[in-house]
């Protein structure tokens, strides 16, 4: 039996509004979405914990445009679906990467603390078999700084 080689993916993430200061992410298969919610955090120097979605492929930007988006939401949100859970709200802590049918070049939304809105974009730089003793998930390169992560922190 021959071993399938291990695949990571590696995530160009950047803040939405501000597209000089990104960051580029390796996971691999085996990692859920929860991972990479972790990998993004520690990447843009954040420190203090919050609620956040992923969005595939965007955010919708009214309720009659939810239609054919899917909400990836922390583990601990999911918990307890709202009000208006209408089906397509998953677990991102059970959602692993290789089973998300992802694709070079494609693109999705990340939103970190609902309160403060960090909004992100997301896009998948490449799909690459993982080189032995590659530390996962790991920050493979970043560009600007990240801004505080609140306002009075300036």
């Amino acid at each position: 039996m021959v071993a399938r080689a291990k695949v990571e993916y590696v995530f160009r993430v950047n803040l939405k509004g501000a597209k000089r200061i990104w960051r580029l992410v390796g996971l691999t298969a085996d990692r859920t979405l929860d991972d990479l919610h972790w990998a993004i955090f520690a990447a843009f120097d954040r420190d203090d914990e919050h609620l956040y979605s992923f969005y595939f492929p965007h955010a919708p930007r009214s309720r009659a445009a939810r239609a054919g988006v899917r909400e990836y939401v922390a583990p601990f949100a999911f918990e307890e679906p709202g009000p208006w859970d209408d089906g397509t709200r998953f677990d991102a802590g059970a959602t692993r990467l290789r089973n998300m049918d992802l694709t070079v070049g494609q693109r999705f939304e990340y939103l970190f603390d609902f309160g403060d809105s960090w909004w992100h974009e997301v896009r998948v730089e490449a799909i690459q078999p993982v080189a032995a003793g590659a530390e996962n998930p790991i920050v493979r390169k970043t560009h600007g700084v990240s801004p505080p992560q609140y306002a009075q922190d300036e």
